[in-house]
């Protein structure tokens, strides 16, 4: 039997760092600080809205998850972390064009507290950016101990304790695993000396982690998930999760496809096409950064149809996704599926 692991309260305010300032972190950030207001619902949240059954049906005891669960409250969390671009969070919020200017206006101040510091940043991994607000370092090795003291002065300067970091920064060029990301002694050797394997979302996990801030990643780019990093967090008892925030199409495949599968539907084949003009579409213009993504949107459909038990019906699955950066549509993404079912 697994040993019961002690978790420790939620006490005192909670540090959410975000390697990456762009559209996705500053929504978040906007998001909360407008629902501390009361000025809207946190709909979308299932911390916040979801419910818990406690006992039989019959008992009708069902606690909204965050009444249960010992979580930060909203009023607890506060925000910060890296980007290439030197823009608060409003001057951020603005330009990506998620929310409105009345919205965004609302909290005006306290996105304008919100301040990235610089990024680790390499071309080779987002060809796209020409980044403007970057560390200078040596070595990745030095690099990583830079974002382990922005951390440490983060926590110091809010009074914290207790951190998170989550990756939202842009898709990196897709790689597969190398020699240097299957122990963590080749990978701190890696470090040393500058490897090219190491990717920018590599150097924030290793950070986070050796300092004791669990880690989430929102993009495809592989990071924590590499055996060493993973290694890592097993040694040190951090918790480590995602790939991919999977909120637009995916999202709905994973609504759709096991609908499918329930009714026992063959799937002949699923074409995808998404068209974008933010910042994520122009990075998503670069073959390596669009591999990233493809396979991660790729891999959905077979992790839930699984064909090799269902051969008959999803063995031979025509799945073609096609991303395009389209810059007049700006932040309002579309994406159109044709489903050939059977």
């Amino acid at each position: 039997m697994t040993e019961a692991r002690q978790i420790r309260e939620a006490n005192g305010k909670l540090g959410v760092l975000m390697p990456g300032m762009g559209a996705v972190a500053t929504t978040l950030v906007a998001g909360v600080e407008i629902m501390k207001k009361g000025l809207a619902e946190p709909v979308g949240s299932l911390t916040q809205m979801g419910t818990i059954r406690l006992g039989k049906r019959t008992e009708d005891r069902v606690p909204k998850i965050k009444d249960f669960v010992p979580l930060s409250p909203m009023d607890g969390l506060v925000f910060g972390g890296w980007d290439a671009f030197p823009d608060d969070a409003y001057e951020a919020a603005a330009h990506a064009g998620v929310l409105e200017k009345e919205h965004l206006n609302a909290v005006h101040d306290e996105l304008r507290a919100v301040k990235p510091f610089s990024a680790v940043f390499d071309p080779s991994y987002v060809a796209r950016i020409n980044a403007t607000h970057k560390k200078e370092y040596g070595s990745l090795r030095e690099a990583a101990e830079q974002v382990r003291e922005d951390i440490r002065s983060f926590k110091s300067q809010h009074g914290l304790e207790r951190a998170v970091m989550i990756n939202c920064s842009s898709t990196e060029a897709y790689a597969q695993p190398q020699k240097s990301h299957f122990d963590l002694d080749e990978f701190e050797k890696a470090l040393d000396r500058s490897d090219a394997s190491i990717s920018p979302a590599m150097v924030y996990a290793y950070a986070a982690l050796k300092e004791g801030v669990p880690y989430a990643n929102g993009s495809p780019s592989l990071a924590a998930d590499i055996p060493a990093l993973v290694d890592l967090a097993d040694d040190a008892v951090v918790p480590v999760a995602g790939k991919d925030f999977k909120t637009g199409q995916t999202l709905m495949k994973t609504m759709i496809a096991p609908g499918l599968k329930a009714r026992m539907l063959g799937m002949a084949g699923w074409y995808s096409t998404n068209i974008l003009g933010n910042r994520d579409g122009e990075v998503l213009d670069d073959a390596g950064s669009l591999k990233s993504k493809e396979v991660s949107k790729l891999s959905v459909l077979e992790s839930i149809l699984d064909p090799e038990k269902n051969p008959e019906l999803y063995g031979d699955i025509h799945h073609v996704v096609k991303i395009n950066y389209y810059p007049p549509r700006g932040d309002a993404k579309e994406g159109w599926d044709n489903i050939d079912i059977f």
